[in-house]
C-alpha cells in the first residue's frame, strides 16, 4: 500500500487538491481558524474591555489550586462543578469591576501603605526579628517556595489594597445610631408568649379509609411523582495511580535507601530556646557609636557570666529589645532561618545554659544564653517503613500512569465493543454501576464526572454499546465506560406504587380532618374566649424556637398585636392544624448582653450590604455582563494562559 503511495505521489497530492480546496471555496479560511477561537472568546465585557475564555479558565485553575492548598483530600470532581467555575468568573468578573473603578478614581497605594499591608499577614510576622524587622533571606524563601518573587507578590498584595479602597467608603458608611440596630433586633430577639393546642394528623391515621377511587385519582394527580429518570448500567474501568499501585513492586533495599536519603524527612525539626540582652546599633550608625554600644554589651556580658542566674534580670533592666525586655530576653522556642543568621549561628553552636561572646548584627550586639533544645530526632526506620513503600509505590504507579495513559485510550478505541483488553492488559478493575444524566446523590469520584455521563449517554455508546474514549474525570485519572442495559424514563405503574400511593392518601386524609376539627376549635374559642384546656404558656422566638417549626414560628410572629390575648390557627399541612393563643409580647432590653452582641454584627451586616449595593451600581455604570449562558468553561483543557485578575499571588502566598 505505501509503496503504492510513494509511486502515484503525484497522483495522490492531486486528489488532495480536489478535496482540501472545496472545502474553502464552501466554509471558508474562517471556518479553520475558528479552533484557535475558543481561548479568545469574550465570556464577559467590563467597560468594553473583553474577560476572555482563556482568562476564565487560568482563572478556574487558580481557585482550584487554592482549594486544594486548603483543603487537604478535596473530591477534584467537586472542583469541577458548574457552581465552581461560575464563582470563579464572578470573582474574575469582581476584581476587573473594582480595578477599572480603580483606576478611574486615580486611586494607588503607597509604600508605607504596602508596608502596613504586609504587616498583618500572619505568617510574615513569623519571619520578624528581634527588633521587628522581617528576615528578608527567610521571606524570600518561603515566596520561592510558592513559586513566587518578594516583587510579584508584594505588585499583588498593592493591587489588593487599591481594590479594597474602591468599597471601604460605602462598606464603612453605617448607620451611627444604635436604634435602627435595635429596631432590626427587635424583630429577632421579640419574645411572645404563646398557649398552642395541636391537632396531630397521627392521631387521625385510623379514622380513615380511603377507597380504591380515591388512590387511583391521587395516582393520576401526582403521576410525575412516580416517575423515574432515565438511567443506565454501565461497566466502566478507571486508570490513576490508586490503580496502578497495587502492581508496583518496591524492595526492601529501596525503602532503606530512601530512608536515608531523606533523613531530614523524618527528623523532627530542632528548635532552640534562647534569652538575649540587646545593645540597639543601627548598622548604618557612625562607627563610635557602634563602639559604644559595642563596650555596653561586653560589660552586659560580663555581669552575665559573673552570675548566670541573673541573666533573666539582667535583660528585662537593660535589653533595648522591646518585644522580650518584658519576658526577661526570652525569645522562646524558634527554628531555623526564623532569626538573622549571625544570631542563629551563635545560637546552634551554643549548649543549654551557656552565654555567648557578644553578637554582631545589623540590629546591634547581643549577649545571648541558650536556655534549651528540643526536635532534632529521628524516627525509627520501623516506624515510618510502611509510609515509605506507599510513597515509593505511588511514584512508581505515576510514572507507570505516564506510561500506559496513550495505551489505556488506544485500546477503549481500537476495541469499542468490549473493556476486557484494558482490564487484561494493564492488570485494571471492572467495575459495574447504574447511572443517570446528571450525578446521582452521594456520587463521587468518576460516576461523579459530568463529562463521563455525557459520553455515556451520547448516542453512539447509548444505542450501538460502544465504549467511551478515554474520558479525564480528575487530574491524573482516565476512565472507559460502556452501556450494558439502558432504561428510559418511565412512569412506574400504578401496582408498583400502590403502597406509597395509599400512604399519602391516608396522610392527606389525616390531615384533613385534623384540620377540620382544628377549624371547628378556633371558632369555638374565638366566640368563647375560653382557653380551658390549652396548655401551658411558652414563650418563643426567632432565636429561641422552643421546638416549633419554622412555618409555625412565623405564624405566631407575624401575629397582629394590638389586641391581645390574639387567636389564630395554623396549617400544619400533613402535620396537622394547631390553634395558637398569643397571650403577651416581650420585647428585648436594650442593655441585654444578646443586643450588645448582635449589634455589632448588625453594622457588619449593613456595611456588607451597602459594599454590596455599591459594586452592582460599579457593574451597571461600567456596562460588565456575563456573555455565556452555561456555566461552564470550554476551552479549560487546552488553554494554558496565565492567571489573571488582582490577588493570584496573593492568594497563593502566606494566608493574612
Amino acid at each position: 500500500m505505501f509503496d503504492f503511495i510513494r509511486a502515484h505521489n503525484k497522483l495522490f497530492f492531486f486528489v488532495l487538491v480536489l478535496l482540501i480546496l472545496p472545502s474553502f471555496v464552501f466554509f471558508g479560511v474562517q471556518g479553520y481558524s475558528r479552533m484557535d477561537e475558543g481561548a479568545t472568546a469574550a465570556v464577559a465585557r467590563v467597560d468594553g474591555q473583553k474577560i476572555t475564555q482563556a482568562e476564565w479558565d487560568a482563572a478556574h485553575r487558580q481557585q482550584v489550586d487554592q482549594i486544594r492548598r486548603s483543603i487537604q483530600g478535596v473530591d477534584p470532581k467537586l472542583l469541577d462543578s458548574p457552581e465552581i467555575k461560575r464563582e470563579a468568573l464572578d470573582r474574575l468578573m469582581r476584581e476587573r469591576v473594582l480595578f477599572t473603578s480603580a483606576q478611574k478614581q486615580h486611586l494607588y497605594v503607597t509604600d508605607e501603605q504596602l508596608k502596613q499591608e504586609l504587616l498583618t499577614i500572619p505568617a510574615l510576622n513569623q519571619l520578624r526579628g528581634p527588633d521587628g524587622a522581617i528576615n528578608l533571606e527567610a521571606y524570600k524563601a518561603m515566596l520561592t517556595a510558592q513559586g513566587l518573587t518578594p516583587e510579584s507578590f508584594e505588585a499583588s498584595v498593592r493591587q489588593e489594597a487599591m481594590l479594597r479602597q474602591v468599597v471601604e467608603g460605602p462598606a464603612n458608611a453605617v448607620p451611627a445610631s444604635i436604634a435602627p440596630a435595635r429596631a432590626a433586633l427587635d424583630a429577632l430577639l421579640q419574645r411572645r408568649d404563646v398557649q398552642i393546642q395541636a391537632f396531630d394528623s397521627k392521631a387521625y391515621l385510623a379514622k380513615v379509609a380511603p377507597t380504591a377511587e380515591d388512590l387511583q385519582n391521587h395516582y393520576k394527580r401526582q403521576e410525575a411523582q412516580f416517575r423515574t429518570p432515565e438511567q443506565a448500567v454501565i461497566e466502566y474501568v478507571v486508570l490513576d495511580a490508586d490503580a496502578l499501585k497495587g502492581g508496583a513492586a518496591v524492595s526492601a533495599d529501596d525503602v532503606r535507601k530512601y530512608y536515608d536519603e531523606n533523613a531530614a524527612r523524618y527528623t523532627k525539626a530542632e528548635e532552640r530556646q534562647a534569652s538575649h540582652i540587646l545593645v540597639k546599633a543601627d548598622k548604618s550608625a557612625p562607627a563610635d557609636q557602634r563602639a559604644t554600644a559595642k563596650a555596653q554589651a561586653e560589660k552586659w556580658l560580663a555581669e552575665a557570666r559573673k552570675a548566670p542566674e541573673q541573666f533573666a534580670a539582667l535583660a528585662k533592666q537593660h535589653s533595648q529589645d522591646p518585644g522580650s525586655a518584658e519576658q526577661g530576653g526570652d525569645l522562646g522556642f524558634f527554628g531555623r532561618n526564623a532569626m538573622v543568621k549571625p544570631f542563629e549561628d551563635a545560637v546552634y553552636a551554643m549548649k543549654p545554659g551557656e552565654i555567648s561572646n557578644v553578637i554582631e548584627t545589623d540590629f546591634g550586639f547581643h549577649v545571648i544564653k541558650l536556655v534549651a533544645t528540643r526536635g532534632g530526632e529521628k524516627q525509627a526506620f520501623e516506624s515510618v517503613r510502611a509510609s515509605i513503600e506507599d510513597d515509593l509505590k505511588k511514584q512508581l504507579a505515576q510514572k507507570e500512569y505516564a506510561k500506559v495513559a496513550d495505551q489505556f485510550g488506544n485500546l477503549a478505541y481500537e476495541q469499542s465493543d468490549t473493556l476486557q483488553p484494558l482490564v487484561d492488559r494493564l492488570k485494571l478493575t471492572k467495575r459495574s454501576a447504574t447511572v443517570a444524566r446528571a450525578p446521582m446523590p452521594g456520587a463521587s469520584g468518576a460516576l461523579a464526572s459530568p463529562k463521563l455521563l455525557d459520553a455515556v449517554f451520547g448516542q453512539d455508546v447509548l444505542k450501538n454499546k460502544r465504549n467511551t474514549e478515554a474520558i479525564e474525570t480528575g487530574p491524573n485519572q482516565l476512565v472507559a465506560a460502556r452501556v450494558t442495559e439502558h432504561q428510559p424514563a418511565r412512569v412506574r405503574p400504578f401496582d408498583e406504587v400502590k403502597d406509597r400511593v395509599r400512604e399519602a392518601v391516608v396522610a392527606d386524609q389525616a390531615a384533613a380532618l385534623a384540620r377540620k376539627e382544628g377549624e371547628a376549635r378556633l371558632a369555638q374559642v374565638k366566640a368563647s374566649g375560653d382557653a380551658a384546656g390549652f396548655p401551658a404558656v411558652v414563650s418563643v422566638s426567632r432565636a429561641q424556637t422552643q421546638g416549633q417549626s419554622q412555618t409555625m414560628l412565623n405564624a405566631i410572629m407575624a401575629a397582629p398585636t394590638t389586641t391581645l390575648p390574639h387567636w389564630l390557627g395554623v396549617d400544619l399541612g400533613q402535620g396537622g392544624y394547631a390553634v395558637v393563643r398569643v397571650v403577651a409580647i416581650k420585647a428585648p432590653d436594650p442593655a441585654s448582653p444578646e443586643v450588645t452582641a448582635l449589634a455589632p454584627r448588625y453594622g457588619q451586616a449593613w456595611a456588607a450590604a451597602q459594599a454590596a449595593g455599591y459594586y452592582d451600581a460599579l457593574k451597571r455604570r461600567l456596562k460588565a455582563d456575563v456573555l455565556v449562558k452555561a456555566p461552564m468553561p470550554g476551552a479549560a483543557e487546552a488553554s494554558a494562559a496565565a492567571p489573571s485578575g488582582a490577588g493570584g499571588a496573593a492568594s497563593a502566598a502566606p494566608a493574612r
